[in-house]
Protein backbone atom coordinates (compact mmCIF):
# COMPACT_ATOMS: atom_id res chain seq x y z
CA UNK A 1 0.00 0.00 0.00
CA UNK A 2 1.30 3.98 -0.24
CA UNK A 3 1.74 6.06 2.43
CA UNK A 4 -1.86 7.99 3.15
CA UNK A 5 -0.38 10.94 3.34
CA UNK A 6 1.03 10.60 0.24
CA UNK A 7 -2.39 10.03 -1.07
CA UNK A 8 -4.01 13.00 0.27
CA UNK A 9 -1.68 14.98 -1.85
CA UNK A 10 -1.08 13.40 -5.14
CA UNK A 11 -4.65 11.96 -5.54
CA UNK A 12 -4.95 12.84 -9.16
CA UNK A 13 -1.48 10.92 -9.67
CA UNK A 14 -2.80 7.57 -7.73
CA UNK A 15 -6.16 7.79 -10.10
CA UNK A 16 -3.88 7.84 -13.22
CA UNK A 17 -2.02 5.00 -12.46
CA UNK A 18 -5.48 2.63 -11.23
CA UNK A 19 -6.44 4.36 -14.39
CA UNK A 20 -3.81 2.78 -16.30
CA UNK A 21 -3.62 -0.56 -14.43
CA UNK A 22 -7.52 -0.93 -14.92
CA UNK A 23 -8.36 -1.06 -11.68
CA UNK A 24 -11.94 0.56 -10.84
CA UNK A 25 -11.38 2.36 -7.85
CA UNK A 26 -11.98 5.83 -7.27
CA UNK A 27 -9.64 8.36 -5.04
CA UNK A 28 -12.09 10.88 -4.63
CA UNK A 29 -14.27 8.36 -2.66
CA UNK A 30 -11.34 7.33 -0.65
CA UNK A 31 -10.04 10.73 -0.19
CA UNK A 32 -13.77 11.37 1.20
CA UNK A 33 -13.96 8.72 3.28
CA UNK A 34 -10.83 9.23 4.75
CA UNK A 35 -11.54 12.41 5.71
CA UNK A 36 -14.83 11.51 7.43
CA UNK A 37 -13.00 8.76 8.99
CA UNK A 38 -10.76 11.26 10.65
CA UNK A 39 -13.30 13.75 11.79
CA UNK A 40 -15.39 11.07 13.35
CA UNK A 41 -12.64 9.69 15.17
CA UNK A 42 -11.84 12.87 16.55
CA UNK A 43 -15.25 13.70 17.25
CA UNK A 44 -15.03 10.32 19.26
CA UNK A 45 -12.10 11.23 20.82
CA UNK A 46 -13.15 14.49 22.26
CA UNK A 47 -16.26 12.49 23.43
CA UNK A 48 -14.30 10.03 25.45
CA UNK A 49 -12.12 12.52 26.84
CA UNK A 50 -15.16 14.50 28.53
CA UNK A 51 -17.29 11.87 29.59
CA UNK A 52 -14.02 10.59 31.14
CA UNK A 53 -13.63 14.23 33.18
CA UNK A 54 -17.31 13.76 33.98
CA UNK A 55 -17.01 10.61 35.88
CA UNK A 56 -14.06 11.58 37.37
CA UNK A 57 -15.58 14.44 38.74
CA UNK A 58 -18.51 12.64 39.76
CA UNK A 59 -16.35 10.62 42.88
CA UNK A 60 -15.46 14.12 43.94
CA UNK A 61 -18.78 15.95 43.74
CA UNK A 62 -20.09 12.46 45.94
CA UNK A 63 -17.54 12.67 48.75
CA UNK A 64 -18.40 16.94 48.67
CA UNK A 65 -21.95 15.83 49.36
CA UNK A 66 -22.85 17.79 45.88
CA UNK A 67 -24.98 14.80 45.20
CA UNK A 68 -27.85 17.01 42.97
CA UNK A 69 -24.78 18.09 40.64
CA UNK A 70 -23.31 14.50 40.73
CA UNK A 71 -26.76 13.64 39.37
CA UNK A 72 -26.38 16.18 37.01
CA UNK A 73 -23.34 14.73 35.60
CA UNK A 74 -24.08 11.35 35.78
CA UNK A 75 -27.04 12.40 33.29
CA UNK A 76 -24.31 14.04 30.57
CA UNK A 77 -22.37 11.21 30.83
CA UNK A 78 -25.71 9.50 29.77
CA UNK A 79 -26.54 11.60 26.93
CA UNK A 80 -22.45 11.80 25.89
CA UNK A 81 -22.15 7.92 25.72
CA UNK A 82 -25.33 7.83 23.70
CA UNK A 83 -23.64 10.57 21.17
CA UNK A 84 -20.56 8.34 21.26
CA UNK A 85 -22.30 5.32 20.55
CA UNK A 86 -23.80 6.92 17.36
CA UNK A 87 -20.89 8.30 16.44
CA UNK A 88 -18.97 5.32 17.08
CA UNK A 89 -21.08 3.34 14.68
CA UNK A 90 -20.71 5.80 11.99
CA UNK A 91 -16.98 6.04 12.85
CA UNK A 92 -17.12 1.69 12.00
CA UNK A 93 -18.88 2.29 8.86
CA UNK A 94 -16.21 5.00 7.29
CA UNK A 95 -13.57 2.55 7.93
CA UNK A 96 -15.14 0.10 6.64
CA UNK A 97 -15.77 2.06 3.62
CA UNK A 98 -12.06 3.66 3.47
CA UNK A 99 -10.25 0.32 4.01
CA UNK A 100 -12.36 -1.61 0.84
CA UNK A 101 -11.28 1.09 -0.97
CA UNK A 102 -7.86 1.03 0.50
CA UNK A 103 -6.89 -1.85 -0.20
CA UNK A 104 -7.64 -1.22 -4.12
CA UNK A 105 -5.21 1.46 -4.61
CA UNK A 106 -2.79 0.53 -6.72
CA UNK A 107 1.50 1.16 -6.43
CA UNK A 108 2.95 4.01 -8.70
CA UNK A 109 4.95 3.07 -11.38
CA UNK A 110 8.28 3.95 -12.67
CA UNK A 111 8.92 6.67 -14.64
CA UNK A 112 10.32 4.48 -17.22
CA UNK A 113 7.37 2.26 -17.31
CA UNK A 114 6.11 2.50 -20.72
CA UNK A 115 2.47 3.24 -20.96
CA UNK A 116 -0.28 0.60 -22.74
CA UNK A 117 -3.32 -0.90 -22.38
CA UNK A 118 -2.45 -4.49 -22.87
CA UNK A 119 1.05 -7.14 -23.16
CA UNK A 120 0.68 -6.43 -26.85
CA UNK A 121 2.28 -2.69 -25.66
CA UNK A 122 4.98 -4.10 -23.39
CA UNK A 123 8.56 -2.60 -24.88
CA UNK A 124 10.93 -5.16 -26.01
CA UNK A 125 14.65 -3.94 -24.58
CA UNK A 126 16.50 -6.44 -26.14
CA UNK A 127 17.13 -9.97 -27.41
CA UNK A 128 19.31 -13.05 -27.11
CA UNK A 129 20.12 -15.73 -28.94
CA UNK A 130 19.31 -16.96 -32.64
CA UNK A 131 15.59 -18.66 -33.13
CA UNK A 132 16.39 -22.27 -34.73
CA UNK A 133 16.00 -22.21 -38.41
CA UNK A 134 14.74 -25.63 -39.25
CA UNK A 135 15.31 -27.91 -42.62
CA UNK A 136 12.48 -29.75 -41.60
CA UNK A 137 8.51 -29.83 -40.65
CA UNK A 138 9.51 -29.36 -36.66
CA UNK A 139 7.26 -30.58 -34.21
CA UNK A 140 5.12 -28.93 -31.57
CA UNK A 141 5.61 -30.25 -27.45
CA UNK A 142 2.85 -32.27 -27.50
CA UNK A 143 3.96 -34.61 -30.28
CA UNK A 144 7.37 -34.94 -29.75
CA UNK A 145 6.18 -35.18 -25.40
CA UNK A 146 3.92 -38.46 -27.38
CA UNK A 147 7.42 -39.76 -29.44
CA UNK A 148 9.16 -39.85 -26.22
CA UNK A 149 5.79 -40.85 -23.89
CA UNK A 150 6.50 -38.12 -22.05
CA UNK A 151 3.30 -35.93 -21.24
CA UNK A 152 -0.07 -37.98 -20.85
CA UNK A 153 -2.53 -34.96 -20.84
CA UNK A 154 -5.95 -37.25 -21.40
CA UNK A 155 -5.10 -39.15 -18.52
CA UNK A 156 -4.68 -35.68 -15.95
CA UNK A 157 -8.06 -34.80 -17.57
CA UNK A 158 -9.56 -37.87 -16.97
CA UNK A 159 -8.53 -37.91 -13.11
CA UNK A 160 -8.31 -33.87 -12.35
CA UNK A 161 -10.48 -32.12 -15.11
CA UNK A 162 -9.08 -29.24 -17.80
CA UNK A 163 -5.96 -28.02 -17.64
CA UNK A 164 -4.54 -31.04 -15.80
CA UNK A 165 -1.70 -33.30 -16.56
CA UNK A 166 0.89 -36.14 -16.07
CA UNK A 167 4.78 -36.23 -16.54
CA UNK A 168 6.33 -39.32 -17.58
CA UNK A 169 9.95 -40.51 -17.32
CA UNK A 170 12.47 -38.29 -19.04
CA UNK A 171 9.29 -35.63 -19.05
CA UNK A 172 9.44 -35.79 -15.13
CA UNK A 173 14.25 -35.63 -15.14
CA UNK A 174 13.54 -33.26 -17.60
CA UNK A 175 11.15 -31.02 -15.15
CA UNK A 176 13.02 -31.98 -12.13
CA UNK A 177 16.52 -30.96 -13.83
CA UNK A 178 15.77 -27.48 -14.79
CA UNK A 179 14.33 -26.96 -11.29
CA UNK A 180 17.48 -28.46 -9.50
CA UNK A 181 19.72 -26.12 -11.85
CA UNK A 182 18.13 -23.63 -11.49
CA UNK A 183 18.61 -24.28 -7.02
CA UNK A 184 21.92 -24.34 -7.67
CA UNK A 185 22.86 -21.74 -9.50
CA UNK A 186 20.46 -18.98 -7.40
CA UNK A 187 22.61 -21.02 -4.30
CA UNK A 188 25.73 -20.24 -5.58
CA UNK A 189 24.75 -16.43 -5.84
CA UNK A 190 23.94 -16.25 -2.01
CA UNK A 191 20.39 -16.98 -2.07
CA UNK A 192 18.75 -19.44 1.40
CA UNK A 193 16.66 -21.98 0.18
CA UNK A 194 13.22 -22.41 1.86
CA UNK A 195 10.95 -24.89 1.56
CA UNK A 196 7.44 -23.04 2.29
CA UNK A 197 4.25 -23.76 3.31
CA UNK A 198 1.96 -24.23 0.16
CA UNK A 199 -1.09 -23.28 1.91
CA UNK A 200 -1.23 -19.38 3.79
CA UNK A 201 -3.86 -17.52 5.45
CA UNK A 202 -5.92 -15.28 3.73
CA UNK A 203 -3.59 -12.29 5.67
CA UNK A 204 -0.94 -13.38 3.91
CA UNK A 205 -2.46 -13.26 0.44
CA UNK A 206 -3.79 -9.78 1.19
CA UNK A 207 -0.82 -8.43 2.82
CA UNK A 208 1.88 -9.12 -0.16
CA UNK A 209 -0.58 -7.43 -2.64
CA UNK A 210 -2.36 -10.83 -4.16
CA UNK A 211 -5.90 -9.96 -2.59
CA UNK A 212 -8.52 -9.22 -3.54
CA UNK A 213 -8.28 -8.41 -6.96
CA UNK A 214 -6.17 -11.84 -7.81
CA UNK A 215 -9.13 -13.76 -5.52
CA UNK A 216 -10.34 -15.28 -8.89
CA UNK A 217 -7.06 -16.42 -9.73
CA UNK A 218 -6.84 -18.46 -6.17
CA UNK A 219 -8.17 -21.79 -4.67
CA UNK A 220 -9.66 -22.12 -1.54
CA UNK A 221 -10.07 -24.92 0.45
CA UNK A 222 -13.61 -25.06 1.77
CA UNK A 223 -14.71 -23.45 5.12
CA UNK A 224 -11.16 -23.01 5.82
CA UNK A 225 -9.35 -19.63 6.01
CA UNK A 226 -6.69 -21.50 3.73
CA UNK A 227 -5.48 -20.68 0.14
CA UNK A 228 -3.23 -22.15 -2.03
CA UNK A 229 -1.03 -20.20 -3.41
CA UNK A 230 -0.05 -19.41 -7.24
CA UNK A 231 3.87 -18.40 -6.52
CA UNK A 232 6.39 -19.33 -2.95
CA UNK A 233 6.88 -15.46 -3.46
CA UNK A 234 3.44 -15.13 -1.16
CA UNK A 235 4.91 -17.29 1.87
CA UNK A 236 8.93 -16.01 1.46
CA UNK A 237 7.65 -12.09 2.07
CA UNK A 238 4.91 -13.43 4.74
CA UNK A 239 8.26 -15.01 6.67
CA UNK A 240 9.59 -11.83 7.44
CA UNK A 241 5.57 -9.88 8.15
CA UNK A 242 5.21 -8.09 11.34
CA UNK A 243 9.02 -8.01 11.96
CA UNK A 244 11.87 -5.14 11.79
CA UNK A 245 14.67 -7.01 9.64
CA UNK A 246 17.80 -6.70 9.29
CA UNK A 247 18.81 -5.79 5.80
CA UNK A 248 22.53 -4.10 6.37
CA UNK A 249 23.39 -6.55 3.41
CA UNK A 250 20.47 -7.61 1.34
CA UNK A 251 18.13 -10.88 2.32
CA UNK A 252 17.95 -12.84 -0.72
CA UNK A 253 15.30 -15.81 -0.75
CA UNK A 254 15.09 -18.51 -2.79
CA UNK A 255 12.07 -21.72 -2.79
CA UNK A 256 11.18 -24.49 -5.08
CA UNK A 257 7.40 -24.93 -4.73
CA UNK A 258 4.60 -26.76 -6.64
CA UNK A 259 1.58 -23.71 -7.22
CA UNK A 260 -1.68 -23.66 -8.17
CA UNK A 261 -3.80 -21.20 -10.10
CA UNK A 262 -7.11 -21.74 -11.11
CA UNK A 263 -6.95 -19.87 -14.48
CA UNK A 264 -10.64 -17.54 -14.26
CA UNK A 265 -11.19 -15.96 -18.18
CA UNK A 266 -8.32 -17.32 -19.63
CA UNK A 267 -10.77 -20.17 -21.82
CA UNK A 268 -9.50 -19.72 -24.64
CA UNK A 269 -6.65 -18.59 -24.54
CA UNK A 270 -3.03 -19.72 -24.80
CA UNK A 271 -4.23 -23.86 -23.69
CA UNK A 272 -2.89 -25.88 -26.00
CA UNK A 273 -0.84 -28.27 -24.14
CA UNK A 274 1.37 -27.23 -21.17
CA UNK A 275 1.13 -23.46 -21.75
CA UNK A 276 -1.55 -22.41 -18.95
CA UNK A 277 -2.12 -25.55 -16.39
CA UNK A 278 -3.92 -25.19 -13.17
CA UNK A 279 -0.99 -26.81 -11.29
CA UNK A 280 2.71 -26.11 -11.55
CA UNK A 281 6.41 -25.77 -10.37
CA UNK A 282 8.17 -22.48 -9.93
CA UNK A 283 11.63 -21.40 -8.48
CA UNK A 284 11.28 -18.15 -7.12
CA UNK A 285 13.49 -15.45 -5.93
CA UNK A 286 12.49 -12.84 -3.33
CA UNK A 287 15.13 -10.18 -1.95
CA UNK A 288 14.16 -7.68 0.83
CA UNK A 289 15.92 -4.71 1.02
CA UNK A 290 16.62 -0.92 2.31
CA UNK A 291 14.18 1.68 1.03
CA UNK A 292 16.37 2.93 -1.59
CA UNK A 293 15.62 3.21 -5.04
CA UNK A 294 18.89 2.67 -6.67
CA UNK A 295 19.76 0.08 -4.37
CA UNK A 296 16.49 -1.92 -5.60
CA UNK A 297 16.64 -0.78 -9.21
CA UNK A 298 20.46 -2.76 -9.26
CA UNK A 299 18.55 -5.79 -7.76
CA UNK A 300 15.91 -5.51 -10.22
CA UNK A 301 18.29 -6.03 -12.50
CA UNK A 302 20.38 -8.89 -11.00
CA UNK A 303 17.29 -11.12 -10.27
CA UNK A 304 16.44 -10.62 -14.18
CA UNK A 305 19.81 -11.73 -14.91
CA UNK A 306 19.89 -14.47 -13.14
CA UNK A 307 16.76 -15.89 -15.05
CA UNK A 308 18.83 -14.73 -18.37
CA UNK A 309 21.67 -17.00 -17.10
CA UNK A 310 19.64 -20.09 -16.58
CA UNK A 311 17.84 -19.58 -20.21
CA UNK A 312 21.60 -19.36 -21.47
CA UNK A 313 22.51 -22.81 -19.55
CA UNK A 314 19.36 -23.91 -21.50
CA UNK A 315 20.61 -22.10 -24.93
CA UNK A 316 17.16 -20.99 -25.78
CA UNK A 317 16.52 -17.85 -27.35
CA UNK A 318 14.64 -15.05 -25.39
CA UNK A 319 14.11 -11.89 -25.37
CA UNK A 320 13.78 -8.87 -22.53
CA UNK A 321 10.02 -6.93 -22.26
CA UNK A 322 9.26 -3.98 -20.68
CA UNK A 323 5.97 -4.42 -18.79
CA UNK A 324 3.55 -1.50 -19.54
CA UNK A 325 0.85 0.36 -17.62
CA UNK A 326 -2.23 -2.46 -18.77
CA UNK A 327 -0.09 -5.02 -17.97
CA UNK A 328 1.02 -4.82 -14.49
CA UNK A 329 -0.14 -6.01 -11.10
CA UNK A 330 -1.65 -3.50 -8.21
CA UNK A 331 1.07 -4.10 -6.39
CA UNK A 332 4.18 -3.48 -8.78
CA UNK A 333 6.71 -0.37 -9.41
CA UNK A 334 8.78 -1.85 -12.24
CA UNK A 335 8.53 -5.02 -14.23
CA UNK A 336 10.50 -6.95 -16.49
CA UNK A 337 8.95 -10.02 -18.30
CA UNK A 338 11.05 -12.86 -20.30
CA UNK A 339 9.91 -14.47 -23.38
CA UNK A 340 11.24 -17.87 -24.88
CA UNK A 341 10.92 -18.28 -28.26
CA UNK A 342 8.49 -21.24 -28.93
CA UNK A 343 8.64 -22.58 -31.93
CA UNK A 344 5.25 -23.98 -32.30
CA UNK A 345 4.05 -20.70 -32.01
CA UNK A 346 6.19 -18.66 -34.20
CA UNK A 347 6.39 -16.65 -31.48
CA UNK A 348 8.17 -15.81 -27.93
CA UNK A 349 6.12 -16.81 -25.10
CA UNK A 350 6.09 -15.74 -21.46
CA UNK A 351 8.34 -17.72 -18.91
CA UNK A 352 9.71 -15.86 -16.44
CA UNK A 353 8.94 -12.37 -14.26
CA UNK A 354 10.65 -10.01 -12.34
CA UNK A 355 9.49 -7.21 -10.31
CA UNK A 356 10.09 -4.16 -8.05
CA UNK A 357 7.42 -3.42 -5.78
CA UNK A 358 9.54 -0.48 -3.75
CA UNK A 359 7.71 -0.59 -0.07
CA UNK A 360 4.17 -1.15 -1.48
CA UNK A 361 4.10 -4.92 -0.10
CA UNK A 362 6.37 -4.54 2.83
CA UNK A 363 3.98 -1.74 3.98
CA UNK A 364 0.96 -3.93 3.94
CA UNK A 365 3.22 -6.95 5.76
CA UNK A 366 4.84 -4.39 8.29
CA UNK A 367 8.12 -5.66 7.14
CA UNK A 368 10.84 -2.46 8.41
CA UNK A 369 14.01 -2.09 9.49
CA UNK A 370 16.37 1.05 11.42
CA UNK A 371 17.78 2.88 8.86
CA UNK A 372 21.42 4.65 9.97
CA UNK A 373 19.50 6.65 12.14
CA UNK A 374 17.77 3.64 14.03
CA UNK A 375 14.49 5.50 12.38
CA UNK A 376 11.99 2.59 11.40
CA UNK A 377 11.44 2.85 7.68
CA UNK A 378 9.76 0.07 5.44
CA UNK A 379 11.96 -2.13 3.01
CA UNK A 380 11.61 -3.30 -0.67
CA UNK A 381 10.71 -6.30 -2.23
CA UNK A 382 11.66 -7.68 -5.33
CA UNK A 383 10.43 -11.05 -6.93
CA UNK A 384 11.37 -13.00 -10.13
CA UNK A 385 10.07 -16.22 -11.26
CA UNK A 386 13.76 -18.16 -11.67
CA UNK A 387 12.32 -20.98 -13.60
CA UNK A 388 8.38 -22.27 -14.04
CA UNK A 389 7.78 -25.77 -15.54
CA UNK A 390 6.02 -27.74 -17.45
CA UNK A 391 5.85 -24.77 -19.10
CA UNK A 392 9.72 -24.30 -20.40
CA UNK A 393 9.40 -27.52 -21.47
CA UNK A 394 8.29 -26.30 -24.07
CA UNK A 395 10.62 -24.29 -25.81
CA UNK A 396 13.12 -26.99 -24.45
CA UNK A 397 11.70 -29.63 -26.30
CA UNK A 398 11.02 -27.43 -29.32
CA UNK A 399 14.14 -25.68 -29.49
CA UNK A 400 16.39 -28.42 -29.33
CA UNK A 401 14.62 -31.36 -31.39
CA UNK A 402 16.15 -32.72 -34.52
CA UNK A 403 14.94 -33.90 -37.60
CA UNK A 404 14.43 -37.51 -36.15
CA UNK A 405 12.50 -36.56 -33.36
CA UNK A 406 15.33 -36.77 -30.91
CA UNK A 407 16.09 -33.82 -28.77
CA UNK A 408 18.89 -32.83 -27.50
CA UNK A 409 19.98 -32.03 -24.18
CA UNK A 410 22.19 -28.93 -23.02
CA UNK A 411 25.55 -29.55 -21.74
CA UNK A 412 24.22 -27.70 -18.33
CA UNK A 413 21.47 -29.88 -17.82
CA UNK A 414 23.47 -33.53 -18.60
CA UNK A 415 24.58 -33.69 -14.99
CA UNK A 416 21.04 -33.74 -13.92
CA UNK A 417 20.12 -35.79 -16.65
CA UNK A 418 22.39 -39.13 -15.60
CA UNK A 419 24.59 -37.55 -18.36
CA UNK A 420 22.59 -38.29 -20.80
CA UNK A 421 22.85 -36.01 -23.97
CA UNK A 422 19.87 -36.81 -25.94
CA UNK A 423 16.14 -38.23 -26.07
CA UNK A 424 15.92 -40.99 -28.19
CA UNK A 425 12.39 -42.69 -28.82
CA UNK A 426 11.60 -45.06 -26.89
CA UNK A 427 13.97 -44.04 -24.68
Amino acid sequence: MLDMKWIRENGEQVQTVANQKGIAVSITELLKWDEKKRLLQQEADTLREARNKLSYHIGTLVKQGALDEAEQNKRNVKEINEILCITEAGLADAERQFDKLFELVPNVVSPDTPYGRSDAENLELKRVGTPPSFDFEHKDHMILGGLHDMIDIPRGVKVAGSRNYYLKGAGVLLHRAVQQLAIDLLIQKGFTLLDVPLMVRTEAMSHTGFFPLGEDQTYRLTDEDKWLVGTSEVPMVAYYANEIVDVENPVKLAAASVCFRSEVGSAGRDVHGLYRVHQFAKVEQVIVCKADPGLSEALLQEITANAEQLLQCLELPYRVMAVCTGDMSQKTYKQYDIETWMPSRQSYGETHSSSNLHDFQARRSNIRYRDDSGVLRYCHTLNNTAVASPRILIPLLENHQEEDGSIRIPAALQPYMNGLKRLTQGK
